[in-house]
């Protein structure tokens, strides 16, 4: 399910044009998966909003993807 379509200051629509977030009870916990998975953490958990948090980390093959929680 499509949940927003937005634009980040500072990332090219080239190479970086599409940016996946898995909804998750709380971003932080999923966050520190990653790094145990030996993923790369992005930006730490911060708000986006009024009761939407999101944080940003990096898979194994170099690949940002996001995580969302209320």
């Amino acid at each position: 399910m499509l949940r927003c379509v937005g634009q980040m200051p500072g990332f090219s629509s080239a190479g970086t044009a599409l940016l996946v977030y898995f909804n998750s009870a709380d971003c932080a916990v999923e966050a520190a998966r990653v790094v145990k998975a030996d993923g790369v953490p992005g930006a730490g958990k911060f708000s986006i909003g009024e009761y939407r948090l999101i944080a940003l980390a990096i898979d194994t093959e170099g690949n940002m993807f996001g995580l969302h929680s209320m």
